[in-house]
């Protein structure tokens, strides 16, 4: 039953990383692909509808770990308090930006609102990228089942972690290429004219980087974390994940070459289902790695009572029906290209 829990709150994870994603990305760069006021209005009406909801995911994702896994959310929480704070301010800014901008008239207040939405995005992408660079490595649990970082010591892997250190900082970097790379691709699905080209044009530059940092992390983490490739050597079935990652990532490619927008998306969301999963499956069973590995916070030692475990399936499948078909309708509702126009109700409006 951990086991299963241990792949739902994967699943959930999942989730908010491919449909947050694409919207922190988005705003990360849209002050690059979109130039003018106009421009910049449809941009963030590529995400208007639909970036708060995506939002929900990650609240449905950390209440489902409080429920399943009791003694990560306690450790985990207390051991990243700050960089915790941090994540919320940033989601704080970037919430506000994106309802403010609408508000506050003058050029000087839409300006202002933009960069701080962009910065937020921007930071947030490269801070989710260095907490899961953080979970990877192993952090310096004890026997208590406690630990407390700094935001950084001697940028070593050593015994005395920080929250940053060069493996950290080199998987935010890789985070946000992904993003950025990922949310290019929906600009370039949900607009038309200059942003369309301009978030194209982008995607196809970021996929470099993205790729070359797919490589040289991956080879990274097989010497940081030695469970990775312990895992892959003793489940050899392991290798479809990143399989998956690879034959997305190529599939963006090609079908940029294509000009197939939707299936580049889509290629990219396989890209980052495949690495995600990756990381799963290669940490499994450790739910939260310690530095000493005798101290990590297992499936086993860190989830609730069985029984709870038990009736929470039922109700947690009741709860995913629901939203789900609470997506299909936002989804639905806003398909086809964005076309930005100022008013009163906000910036988006559908056209097809």
């Amino acid at each position: 039953m951990g086991t299963i829990w241990f792949c739902l709150v994967a699943v959930m994870i999942s989730a908010y990383v491919l449909l947050d994603g694409f919207d922190l990305g988005a705003g990360a760069i849209h002050l690059l692909v979109a130039k003018t006021a106009e421009e910049r209005r449809q941009a963030i009406a590529a995400i208007g509808p639909v970036w708060d909801g995506n939002e929900v995911w990650l609240v449905a994702a950390g209440g489902t770990m409080y429920f399943a896994f009791p003694a990560l959310y306690a450790s985990g929480f207390s051991g990243f308090y700050l960089p915790l704070m941090i994540v919320l301010w940033l989601l704080i800014l970037r919430g506000a930006s994106i309802e403010f901008r609408n508000h506050e008239g003058g050029e000087v207040w839409t300006q202002l609102w933009d960069f701080l939405f962009c910065a937020a995005s921007l930071l947030l992408a490269a801070f989710y990228g260095v907490a899961l660079g953080n979970v990877v490595r192993g952090v310096p649990l004890d026997a208590s089942g406690y630990f407390f970082e700094p935001l950084w010591t001697d940028w070593r892997l050593g015994p005395e972690t920080g929250i940053l250190d060069w493996y950290t900082v080199l998987a935010g970097v890789m985070a946000l290429a992904a993003l950025a790379m990922h949310g290019a691709l929906w600009l370039q699905f949900k607009t038309a004219g200059a942003v369309n080209r301009s978030a194209g044009l982008l995607a196809r530059r970021a996929w470099w980087g993205v790729a070359s940092l797919t490589v040289i992390v991956t080879l990274v983490t097989f010497a940081v974390q030695p469970r990775v490739p312990a895992n892959l050597s003793a489940w050899p079935w392991g290798f479809a994940f990143p399989l998956l990652a690879i034959a997305g990532l190529a599939g963006v490619r090609w079908h940029l070459a294509k000009k197939n927008e939707a299936r580049a998306f889509l290629a990219s969301c396989a890209y980052l289902a495949g690495m995600l999963a990756s990381i799963v499956f290669g940490v499994y069973p450790m739910v939260l790695p310690a530095r000493d590995l005798a101290y990590s916070l297992t499936v086993e030692n860190a989830k609730a009572g069985a029984y709870g475990l038990k009736i929470g399936l039922a109700w947690w499948a009741l709860g995913m029906i629901l939203a789900a078909l609470y997506f299909t309708i936002v989804y639905r509702s806003f398909v086809g290209k964005v076309a930005a126009e100022a008013d009163s109700r906000g910036p988006w409006r559908n056209r097809e």
